[in-house]
């Protein structure tokens, strides 16, 4: 039996990343164009949940290899100085050493209880160049002496694994950075198409799903005038989010100008393996941290 539940999380924070045209200057809070029809965002949520669950992209989507969480890793203990935290954020990154010329081409991704799948992996340059944003380093910078194949810990669509991963050495440092190195599995193609008269915005990020798995943090596009909320639709199979718009946050005129906000949905149980997904897109949601560098599985 199919267990569904909408409610509505306040914003937790702002996070000035972003900010973009939303139409016209009367039409801050929606997407649909003028004489469509609107769709209520608790009815397009549960029409997404009833398409994902117990099709086959709900099945390629639990048999994958699909990060929700960090794949780098600080040096242990953490960056060093406030110059340091700096260079990592702008991906400030020289290289003072030789990276290994060879390295196997395939790696497994370990789960608890034995299951596991073999994945490419991706190479040493490719890795060190995603950590450097593929620009050379200014000042601060953090220095690259060397590397070695080994392994870390990520939170996934399936809980906790062990995947492989390049281990960079930092000048300065007794622990290594290290880098998730086997390439996520391809996305499923959704089995709904993208909504065009739902009120509200897409979702853009996934940062973080709380240590017991009953909440998750989002960053989402909101217009300038809006008064915004987060449903969750919830399922024994999937999570629906609805950035939804409860009217103006405050009365005049309202600007295109937009802004990427951070908000923090509680959950009615943890999320465990259920599949993440933005109502409007109809897409699992992908993780990518607030900062530093992070391959998106996108």
């Amino acid at each position: 039996m199919r267990v569904a539940s909408s409610r509505c999380a306040s914003l937790l924070a702002a996070v000035a990343l972003a900010a973009a045209g939303l139409g016209a200057v009367s039409g801050c809070g929606s997407q649909q164009k003028a004489g469509d029809s609107q769709e209520e965002p608790t009815h397009r949520a549960r029409k997404v949940a009833t398409a994902w669950d117990g099709s086959a992209a709900s099945s390629a989507w639990r048999a994958g290899y699909h990060p929700m969480g960090e794949v780098v890793q600080l040096p242990r203990g953490g960056l060093l100085s406030k110059a340091d935290v700096q260079a990592y954020r702008a991906q400030s990154f020289v290289l003072r050493g030789t990276l290994p010329a060879t390295w196997s081409k395939s790696g497994r991704v370990a789960w608890a209880g034995g299951k596991s799948l073999t994945r490419p992996l991706a190479g040493v340059d490719e890795s060190y160049n995603t950590l450097a944003g593929g620009r050379k380093g200014g000042k601060p910078h953090l220095a690259v002496t060397g590397a070695k194949l080994g392994e870390m810990r990520v939170d996934t669509s399936r809980g906790p694994a062990v995947v492989p991963a390049w281990l960079f050495t930092l000048e300065g440092y007794d622990s290594p950075l290290k880098q998730a190195a086997a390439v996520p599995s391809k996305l499923p193609q959704p089995p709904i198409e993208r909504a065009g008269n739902v009120p509200g915005y897409p979702i853009d990020r996934l940062v973080k799903i709380s240590a017991d798995g009953r909440s998750v943090t989002v960053v989402a596009l909101q217009g300038a005038c809006d008064n915004p909320h987060m449903g969750a639709w919830e399922t024994p199979d999937s999570v629906v989010l609805s950035a939804d718009v409860m009217g103006k946050e405050r009365d005049g005129v309202c600007t295109k100008q937009g802004k990427l906000q951070q908000v923090t949905v509680k959950l009615d149980r943890p999320i465990r393996d259920r599949v993440l997904l933005d109502a409007i897109s109809g897409k699992p949601v992908a993780f990518k941290p607030l900062h530093g560098p992070s391959p998106s599985w996108s």
